[in-house]
């Protein structure tokens, strides 16, 4: 039996020798100088140009994702530049080998358990009081950590959120989701007797609920924002290297005594 092969397409993009189609629409006449990079982002996932709106709001969420300072995948990207100055590429590369489920990609996190307690498309049918006090005690019980809550450095709060959640609000894009973020975060508190600010990550994953995005992709986010700071960094790094001189003084700390 002749098994039938699977046709080949996507409606992301394609090229002929005198035309360049992404998403349906012609690159130079209808894209280039028309889009802005977030704009080209959400056309991208979504297949559809933003509303001014979801402009505003989605851009924000992507910039605020840019830069955080000397963190942990800033910090292997330019070290990687400092051993492969000739592969910049891998130093962008290794440093976003480092979004994952505490730094960045907590975004996915809040996004699902969000999308768990009231699904896309759907609306609460319980108090979103109860559904919090659910989900923060689930998460008790198998001793996780609450995603999209806390921050090592932001207390009693990480000054993006609140704007983040102005942005949204403003542009008719905070409903249940960014809610029962709040609500989870209040119980969260009310139990554990701790400051647990709703981190940026957190905002995002409920702002992008909004929007409706699968939560598999919210990552993605983080992803290719970082990507832009990094970039940065590694310019950064070639004008005031420092990936050697904090190799170098890691190496001498750690080869010696230890001081506790």
């Amino acid at each position: 039996m002749t098994k039938i092969k699977k046709s080949l397409h996507t409606e992301l993009g394609h090229s002929t020798p005198d035309k360049i189609t992404v998403r349906g629409r012609d690159l130079p006449s209808e894209i280039l100088g028309h889009l802005n990079l977030g704009d080209m982002a959400f056309l991208e996932l979504t297949g559809r140009v933003p509303t001014p709106q979801e402009s505003i709001t989605f851009n924000a969420i992507v910039v605020t994702l840019v830069e955080h300072g000397i963190t942990p995948s800033a910090l292997v990207a330019r070290l990687t530049y400092a051993g492969a100055p000739e592969a910049l590429q891998a130093a962008v590369g290794a440093g976003l080998c480092g979004l994952g489920s505490v730094f960045v990609g907590s975004t996915e996190g809040a996004a699902r358990m969000l999308y768990e307690a009231i699904p896309p498309g759907t609306q609460p049918t319980r108090p979103l009081a109860d559904l919090a006090r659910e989900i923060v005690a689930a998460y008790r019980a198998r001793k996780e950590i609450v995603p999209g809550l806390g921050h090592p450095l932001h207390k009693p709060i990480d000054p993006r959120t609140p704007r983040l959640f102005q942005i949204a609000a403003e542009n008719g894009l905070s409903s249940h989701y960014v809610a029962l973020m709040q609500a989870v975060q209040a119980e969260a508190e009310r139990v554990s007797g701790k400051s647990l600010p709703i981190n940026a990550t957190g905002a995002i994953g409920a702002i992008a609920a909004e929007f409706g995005f699968p939560w598999r992709i919210i990552r993605g986010f983080g992803v290719m924002a970082r990507a832009i700071g990094l970039v940065g960094h590694i310019l950064e790094e070639i004008d005031d290297p420092m990936g050697v001189e904090i190799w170098q003084r890691v190496e001498r700390e750690a080869g010696g005594p230890r001081q506790d």
